[in-house]
């Protein structure tokens, strides 16, 4: 780096952090994702930082430990009710790093080794075509579930090249939708239909770099013969396609989703007389389609229609497709304050809501009739996180995960009509938690808000302060942190004597649609606050201390981690920031940043760019702040968030002087790891690190 750069790096750090023309940004040569000087950047660093915690005494068997975990054969299998009559499971282990698309029937999984039938090799497929593939789902057109578009990535990004695929002969069919590389969506119409949204040339995507115009796809026609049915607008985030189905797999409705704001969506009914919009509000989301009612999630009060925020409601679909204006929605569900609805799912004949109170889970189920819709709650564990992993069209059966802290994860069949529910799975224990307990306590934020979190301590803790402590927590987009059983974190970091932490923070999801409001744009800060909040309630408990206390977040997390660095440097000992966004007074040009300003508001804005400005970690890195030596990693292939924000944090770091340790996975997407030695890799350098910064 030549002296004349230094100086301009030093220059503008110190300076107000609103941006001026006459100073630009002598870092901006880092927002070139595979730019041949941001990709020497990054190779440096890494040339740095690695040997540092590779070399580490420590960090051989951390990695053992973290690979045999991520690629246990006993771990159990995420499943999902395909048209066949099998269970269909995308699975990785050591043999297959990169993945195998596999079926089982329901008898056959039962048993502790299922008969799996492969139907996609993808090690297999990557070695035959030399391509990095990485696994981004399927979507099978319904009944059958014969037909499917499967969604292949290079190296983890988020654009990604569609092929149809027959999963019952296993092969990709001659002649089949092919659709290259790109950030895109694609539905199933009819087996020789499809309704996709992709980049269609120059001028055709979002400034958030994602689709705005949905076209029909005929087979046997090219791409470029696909018709327009639905155009957005190239200042929205995207428009998708969705296909609503009864429970015979009948197409019910074909819909256009048009994002204007990542939380402000308009629905458009597609027909034969061009879109017309549903009269939804904004800020609410189907959830599906059950015994004809459309049922829908509102993120907004509709004073209207007599609902609130965080209601599940529905409309009758043939009355709304008929005559939308007079069409009236109905209330299913409304949530009290300790409430959130997690997930909602529909079965042939029930609707299933995954109900939290106190970020504790339970599941109900909700038939409809002429009398409206009538609840049970299924039995289950109490005191445990619940998710709602399948539900089948063809009955009612649903498949579960139940975990907690200390609890392994549990699979579980049941029936949403009857109750009836059996274990179908259980996962051996990665770790010795007969020695700890969990806890929820609630801290109080600097205005007055009170906030809940978890602790995972050793049962004979002192409380002394002395405690090694690693808080975790998100706090944006409405992303709930619910209590989940991490081997990982078990193995590596609980065992070893640490106490680990999860912060259930404002932006979140964890009561409703409210808590999430409660933390956009203009009330950032709250969020901060909140986080604080919890790590000076954890000092004052004497639970830990600052030299004990470590953090770690990622994405929207990665930005919490940095306000962390720059605001309450003197709070904490270690700091990872996983694939962060940084710049918050550029980010909308960024990866897919634009996409955010719903979240994080907009840098154009005055109003909104004074609060990006105050806590932006990138400007408000200072010289002579006592900043502890932080770990930053990040992935080239990152086309979200995108590495510059990680890259850039590195350089300003750098040019003050401070210490910090920085790797760039070269593949891996936003999950930083493109396969499970990644995946591996990265847990035992982050544990290293942490365990060098806290526990040495």
């Amino acid at each position: 780096m030549t002296p004349t750069l230094l100086a301009a790096l030093l220059c503008v750090a110190a300076a107000p952090a609103r941006a001026s023309p006459a100073m630009p940004d002598p870092n901006a040569y880092l927002e070139e994702i595979e730019g041949d000087r941001a990709l020497a950047f990054a190779r440096a660093e890494n040339a740095r930082s690695l040997p540092v915690l590779q070399n580490d005494p420590r960090y051989a068997g951390l990695y053992a430990d973290a690979l045999a975990i991520v690629t246990a054969r006993d771990r159990i299998p995420g499943v999902d009710f395909a048209g066949d009559r099998t269970l269909r499971s995308f699975w990785q282990d050591a043999d297959h790093v990169r993945g195998v698309w596999r079926s089982a029937t329901p008898d056959d999984y039962r048993k502790p080794e299922p008969a799996w039938r492969t139907l996609l090799d993808l090690d297999a497929l990557a070695k035959a075509e030399k391509a990095n593939w990485v696994w981004k789902g399927a979507a099978c057109l319904p009944p059958a579930d014969r037909l499917c578009l499967v969604q292949l990535s290079d190296g983890g990004k988020d654009a990604v090249t569609v092929r149809e695929f027959d999963a019952s002969t296993g092969t990709f069919p001659a002649g089949g939708f092919v659709s290259p590389q790109s950030k895109q969506d694609a539905a199933w119409l009819d087996a020789d239909t499809l309704l996709i949204g992709r980049d269609w040339g120059p001028g055709t995507l979002t400034d958030s770099s994602y689709p705005y115009i949905l076209k029909a796809w005929t087979r046997g026609t090219p791409l470029s013969a696909a018709s327009e049915v639905f155009r957005g607008s190239r200042t929205d985030v995207t428009a998708a396609p969705m296909v609503l189905r009864d429970a015979d797999g009948r197409v019910a409705a074909a819909l256009a989703v048009r994002a204007v704001s990542f939380f402000e969506s308009e629905y458009h009914l597609l027909t034969d007389k061009g879109p017309v919009k549903l009269p939804l509000p904004l800020k609410s989301t189907i959830q599906g389609l059950v015994d004809g009612q459309l049922v829908f999630t509102l993120e907004q009060d509709w004073d209207a229609r007599g609902l609130k925020t965080g209601d599940l409601a529905a409309y009758d679909l043939a009355t709304l497709k008929a005559d939308p204006a007079a069409a009236r929605p109905q209330l299913i569900l409304r949530p009290d304050a300790s409430q959130s609805i997690e997930q909602a799912a529909a079965t042939r004949d029930r609707l299933v809501v995954a109900l939290y109170e106190n970020v504790k889970g339970a599941v109900l189920s909700f038939r409809h009739g002429p009398a409206g819709w009538t609840a049970s709650k299924l039995d289950l564990p109490k005191e445990a996180s619940i998710g709602i992993a399948s539900a089948s069209h063809d009955d009612d059966r649903l498949i579960l995960g139940v975990t907690g802290f200390l609890t392994p994860n549990t699979q579980w069949l049941a029936d949403a009509g009857s109750g009836a529910r059996e274990v179908l799975k259980t996962m051996p224990a990665r770790f010795d938690a007969s020695k700890h307990v969990v806890e929820q306590f609630w801290a109080t934020s600097r205005d007055g808000t009170r906030v809940p979190y978890f602790v995972v301590r050793p049962k004979d803790l002192k409380f002394d302060g002395q405690a090694p402590t690693l808080l975790y927590a998100y706090g944006g987009f409405q992303v709930s942190q619910t209590p989940a059983y991490s081997g990982a974190v078990g193995k590596l970091w609980l065992e070893r004597g640490g106490v680990y932490v999860v912060a259930n923070i404002r932006g979140g999801g964890e009561f409703g649609p409210a808590w999430h409001n409660a933390g956009l744009k203009l009330n950032r800060q709250k969020v901060y606050d909140d986080f604080f909040a919890v790590s000076e309630d954890l000092i004052a408990r004497k639970i830990t201390s600052p030299r004990r206390l470590g953090i770690m977040g990622g994405s929207n997390g990665g930005l919490l981690m940095g306000v962390a660095l720059t605001q309450r440097p003197e709070l904490y000992h270690a700091i990872v920031i996983q694939v962060p966004l940084f710049d918050m007074l550029g980010f909308t040009h960024i990866g897919a940043g634009a996409s955010w300003v719903g979240e994080y508001g907009d840098p154009a804005d005055p109003a909104e760019r004074a609060v990006l400005e105050s806590y932006s970690p990138y400007q408000n890195l200072r010289a002579g702040r006592p900043y502890p030596e932080v770990y930053i990693e990040t992935s080239t292939k990152d086309d979200r968030v995108h590495p510059a924000h990680a890259r850039k944090a590195a350089a300003r770091l750098k040019a003050f002087g401070y210490p910090y340790l920085y790797y760039e996975n070269i593949d891996g997407g936003h999950a930083a790891a493109a396969n499970l030695n990644e995946t591996a890799k990265r847990l035992a350098l982050e544990y290293a690190y942490l365990i060098r910064k806290l526990m040495d």
